[in-house]
Parts: structure tokens; C-alpha cells; sequence
């Protein structure tokens, strides 16, 4: 059985104004009249909802102390009256005594017929179809105008909390908590702990609804409802419930539906905003870079521009390319795909920062790549790390492999052009070759592409005279002391710079570079020995 407080909790009631605050409100109704009698009592049950005009009370107002003595006794759920027509406004001396008799009175505008609150209330009383679509339509007009208004997802879920009485959370495609409803403190698990139970019952389904039962740390039988928000994509938002056998009519799955809907809506509308801004961020990137390679490029006059989109003034810059690897190569047209691309994109755009910070995210928008530019110095093998920690991230929430390809680093904005190439030149070769390495880095090859066409005896004869033992070492001090000669040429023949790569120090350095000397017979820092020893190590790497 409803009770007068269910039905003041309708919407569309809301224009029925309860004068009585201190009158129980859990009483149950069963029926409803209208009667401009003064002794309808004799002739109700109880539990009834009395609506009238109040025409017998014009100038007598003080009769309306026995009406409400005589509605007490058979327990009346409440008095409606209509106000505007006959009474002007109800006294406050009968709502007074009101309160003291425990009689509910409510007071209807003159505008809406007694007969339509009747019909309304009895069909929502009698619960049926009607009922629910009238109320359905009540939440889509109600989240219908918070849209038009351009309301946040945060607080679209907070009026769907109100609306259901229950706890409720939206889900991005990452299954991350993106807004959440304010009763939600009663709990003390969070949404973070239910999330991750959720992910392990495999309760996020894309193209169905899930009901599902689990424990957590603080409830045992805690039972939610999973709703994937449709929008023709394969990885949708969810919409969380929990308790939702709680939630009492008439919050039907049909209202619920509409909330979706609206739910859906708002979230094509973020996203067609968030495109273009990611659209706005990639033209200026291709301007950028357009002018450096045209040498049209200022770093001056480029940093007086009002908007620069992340990118500032640093002494550190590199490009990294990012690709989706995928293990058909049918699917890279496919719609499936180009998702992919638009959430690694979101997902590098957001989570980057907390990595690296001070990176920005652009789209490379001929084929809808991801490129990163890193502005804060970092080494590679850091980088390296990083890189393969986001790869880890994003695998954990959805089945999506990402691949970075890096440029060099340089310390002026005048390469970003260079950098930006170095990437996409590593990115093809590892297409090219099937290299599934998470991270590859570019390094540069003009030396031994220049001798590729060289007869391999030819350059094994070659190295040999130069590096003589240290072509290809055997031992684990002569593999030593050519790591030693790579890494002295590779710092400019500068010791303090070698030993600090090498984590050794200064006059082992010394030590290794005369024995080296001694061994080749030659002196390592001169110009034309040194050109040399390089190429007859490339030559030879493993």
C-alpha cells in the first residue's frame, strides 16, 4: 500500500504543498473521494484521502475543527483542499489543530481539477501502466531539461540518486568512477572496492544488463544492477545501482530507461565538445610543425600566442608516436578500431600527467594516432619504464595493446619537427618488421646504411683491423673494455661524462682507455681514428 508521503514524493505532485509539518506521513491510502459533505466520515473508510473545495466552510470556517475531530477517529489519510475558489487560504489555527489530531492537510491550486488529482493519484494508487509511463515521462521531462540546461554528468547522477533513493555511480568505458551520487556516504565501502569486485564477478557487459549479488569488507548480500548505456559502441558507460530492490514504485525499469537515455545523450554531447577541442589541439600541432619544416618557425613569436595548448618553454623535448597494435590487420578499419584509437587517446590525454608530467597529448588526425610530447627531461630507461607502465594500465581495464615509438630528445622547440619524424620513421620500421616491443627508440643509422651494401667479408676484415680482439670479444674483461671504447665515443671522448654512464670512476676509465690504446696500437681521440672505431663497431654489434 502507498503511503502519503510516496505520493508527495511523486513529481508530478509536487504542486500539492503539505501545511501540516508535524502529521504522520507512513499512513497507508487505499482509496480516494471528493465530498463537499461535513459529515463524510459516517460514510468512508479509513485510510481514505478526503479531496474538496471547501464550499460548505465559506464564512464558517470554525466547523472545520469538527471535520477534522471526526476524520482523526476513522483514521483518514489526509485532507486535500482546493483553495482559491471558496477559501482564500486555509487558517493557521485549524492547520495548528491539525497537527495535534494527526490529520495530514494538503492544499491544491485552483487551477488543477479535483477531478484530474483524483484520476492521478488512483492511478498511481492501482499501480498501473499508466501510472508509469506518466511518471517515466516526469523523470525524462525533469533530466529532458537538466540536459537542455547543460548540466554535468555529476549532477545529473546526484538527481538520479534523489530520484531512486539508492546509491548510484556512472562508469566511464575504463570502468573509472566519473560521478556519483550524494548518498552514497552512508556506505563505507568505495566505489573504487566495488568497482574492482565488479570487474572480477565480469559484471560489465556491453550489450546486456547484469543483476548480480556480492559480499564486500562492510555488506554481506550486497546486490547491485549493471547497466551498459547504449550508444552504439562497443565499450560503453555503466550505470551502477546498488540495492536496487529497494527502490519502491514508481521507479519502474521503464523511468529508469529514460534516465538512461538522457544519461546517453549527455555523454554524445561531452564528447562531440571534448573532439573538438582535441581537433583544435591537433591543427595547431600540424601548424607547428608545418612552419618547422618550412624553417617559417619563431620560438619567440610562437610563445606569444595566447593559447598553447600544454606546450611551454623547456630545455627538453620528445616526440613519442603511439600506435594500437592489433592482431588482424583487417580490423585497422574497422569501427572496433577506430574506438580504440578515440580511448587511447582519452586515456593518454588523462593519465599521462601522473606519470610524466608536464607531457601533453595531441592526434596525429590522418589516421587518428595518439602523439605524446614530453617537456620534462627524462632518461630512457625511465622512460622506457613509464611508458610500459601505462601499456599495463590500460591492458588492466580494456583489451587494448599500446605500442610507443620515440624521436630523440632535443633541447630546442625549433626540433619538434625532428623529433616528431624520428618517431614516425621507428613507428614504420616496426610495422614494417612486426616488432612488438611496447617501446622502441629511434637511433641513428646514417653510418652503416651508407656501407649496407658492403660485402661482409669485406667489413668483417675491416673491424678485425681496427678493433683486433674487441671485434667480436670473447672474454668478460675484453667484452668490458669494448662497452668502455663505445661509451667513450659515443660521450665525445670526455671521461667524466663515460664514468658516470658506466657507474665507475674516473681513473678506471684512464686505465681501461691506455689499456685499449695499447691493445689497437693506435690513439683513440684523434679525429680519423675515432671515425674508424665507431664504424668498425657498428659494423660488428650483435
Amino acid at each position: 500500500m502507498k503511503t502519503l508521503e510516496q505520493v508527495l514524493s511523486v513529481p508530478r505532485f509536487n504542486d500539492l504543498i503539505l501545511l501540516t509539518k508535524k502529521t504522520n506521513l507512513k499512513k497507508g491510502i487505499n482509496n480516494v473521494e471528493i465530498t463537499e459533505t461535513p459529515d463524510i466520515a459516517n460514510y468512508i473508510s479509513s485510510q481514505t484521502l478526503i479531496l474538496t473545495t471547501g464550499m460548505y466552510y465559506k464564512d464558517k470556517e470554525n466547523e472545520m475543527y469538527q471535520l477534522i475531530d471526526s476524520l482523526s477517529i476513522i483514521q483518514c489519510a489526509g485532507l486535500c483542499i482546493k483553495v482559491g475558489r471558496f477559501l482564500d487560504s486555509i487558517p493557521q489555527d485549524i492547520i495548528d489543530y491539525a497537527n495535534t489530531r494527526d490529520v495530514p492537510i494538503l492544499q491544491c491550486p485552483s487551477t488543477k481539477p479535483l477531478g484530474t488529482i483524483l484520476k492521478e493519484i488512483m492511478s498511481y494508487l492501482s499501480e498501473t501502466k499508466e501510472a508509469e509511463i506518466a511518471y517515466a515521462l516526469d523523470i525524462q521531462r525533469k533530466f529532458s531539461t537538466l540536459f537542455l540546461n547543460d548540466a554535468t554528468l555529476q549532477r545529473i547522477i546526484k538527481e538520479f540518486g534523489e530520484l531512486t533513493n539508492t546509491p548510484i555511480m556512472l562508469l566511464n568505458p575504463f570502468k573509472e568512477n566519473i560521478a556519483i551520487s550524494d548518498n552514497w556516504n552512508k556506505l563505507h565501502d568505495s566505489p573504487e572496492d566495488i568497482i574492482n569486485i565488479l570487474s572480477e564477478k565480469d559484471a560489465f557487459q556491453s550489450d546486456k544488463n547484469a543483476t548480480i549479488i556480492i559480499n564486500t569488507p562492510n555488506i554481506n548480500q550486497l546486490d547491485i544492477a549493471v547497466y551498459p548505456i547504449k550508444s552504439h559502441t562497443y565499450f560503453p558507460y555503466y550505470l551502477v545501482i546498488l540495492f536496487p530492490k529497494n527502490i519502491l514504485y514508481p521507479v519502474t525499469e521503464f523511468a529508469i530507461d529514460q534516465g538512461l537515455m538522457v544519461l546517453s545523450f549527455t555523454i554524445l554531447k561531452n564528447d562531440k565538445l571534448y573532439e573538438v577541442n582535441k581537433l583544435r589541439k591537433s591543427d595547431y600541432l600540424s601548424t607547428l610543425i608545418d612552419r618547422q619544416e618550412r624553417s617559417l618557425f619563431n620560438e619567440k613569436e610562437w610563445f606569444k600566442y595566447e593559447s598553447n595548448f600544454g606546450i611551454k618553454l623547456s630545455s627538453f623535448y620528445q616526440m613519442v608516436y603511439v600506435r594500437v597494435q592489433e592482431t588482424s590487420s583487417m580490423v585497422y578499419t574497422s569501427r572496433r578500431y577506430e574506438e580504440k584509437l578515440k580511448l587511447t587517446y582519452e586515456w593518454l590525454d588523462t593519465h599521462m600527467v601522473k606519470e610524466l608530467p608536464g607531457s601533453v597529448v595531441f592526434l596525429d588526425k590522418i589516421i587518428n594516432n595518439s602523439i605524446i610530447l614530453l617537456q620534462k627531461e627524462i632518461s630512457s630507461s625511465d622512460l622506457k619504464e613509464k611508458l610500459e607502465t601505462l601499456n599495463h594500465l590500460i591492458q588492466k581495464k580494456l583489451p587494448i595493446n599500446v605500442l610507443f615509438s620515440c624521436g630523440q630528445p632535443y633541447s630546442h622547440l625549433d626540433y619538434l619537427a625532428k623529433s616528431l619524424n624520428e618517431a614516425k620513421i621507428i613507428d614504420k620500421e616496426r610495422t614494417e618488421f612486426n616488432n612488438k616491443e611496447i617501446v622502441s627508440v629511434y637511433k641513428p643509422k646514417g653510418i652503416t646504411r651508407l656501407l649496407e651494401n658492403i660485402e661482409k667479408e669485406e667489413a668483417k676484415y675491416f673491424s678485425q683491423d681496427c678493433l683486433k680482439i674487441l671485434s667480436y670479444p670473447q672474454s668478460e674483461m675484453d667484452i668490458e673494455l669494448r662497452k668502455t671504447l663505445k661509451t667513450f665515443l659515443d660521450n665525445q671522448c670526455e671521461i667524466t661524462k663515460t664514468a658516470n654512464e658506466l657507474f665507475i670512476h674516473r681513473n678506471t676509465v684512464k686505465y681501461r682507455i691506455d689499456n685499449i690504446e695499447e691493445l689497437l696500437d693506435c690513439k683513440i681521440d684523434t679525429p680519423e681514428n675515432s671515425f674508424k672505431l665507431r664504424l668498425a663497431l657498428e659494423l660488428t654489434e650483435p
